[in-house]
């Protein structure tokens, strides 16, 4: 990484600013113009030296206050194609595999609902079981009871 990189991660690490033109911003902060930032930020997507710039919403204060990690063991044949339709479901958040840790965790297929009630988690809950159909063995969901701080690396 170039000085200017590493200005960039040190600027960006803790968020985007607020602001109605936060790369211009970013831009001001790191001595640059907001193009060269937009343009070395693009670059270190591309070459994988960041892997994402993305938000981190606060989902009680969206209103989504019915937050459930859904954890399902599906059959290891299906898991790629099941999470693929899972996560492209427009109410999970995030999906992914995991492996399992048998005995205790039979779980592999992990996926995130946000929602407004814990009525509405149940309905969508629902959905996900109809999709996992007969792959389904097992499954458990974990409802968020506080929020925990969401942070990547940092760099000093």
């Amino acid at each position: 990484m170039n000085a200017l990189d590493l200005a960039l991660v040190k600027a960006t690490q803790g968020g985007l600013p607020l602001v109605a033109r936060p790369y211009e911003e970013i831009a001001r902060r790191v001595g640059a113009s907001e193009r060269e930032v937009i343009s070395c930020l693009q670059e270190m997507l591309a070459d994988g030296r960041i892997r994402r710039l993305g938000a981190v919403p606060n989902h009680y204060a969206l209103g989504y206050a019915a937050n459930a990690m859904t954890v399902w063991d599906v059959a290891d044949d299906a898991v790629d194609a099941l999470g693929g339709r899972v996560g492209a479901l427009p109410f999970v958040t995030h999906c992914y595999r995991r492996p399992r840790r048998l005995p205790e965790w039979p779980y592999n297929l992990f996926a995130m609902v946000h929602c407004r009630s814990r009525a509405e988690t149940d309905e969508k809950i629902a959905t996900l079981r109809a999709v996992l159909g007969r792959s389904l063995r097992a499954s458990d969901v974990l409802y968020s009871t506080r929020i925990l701080k969401k942070t990547g690396m940092r760099i000093a």
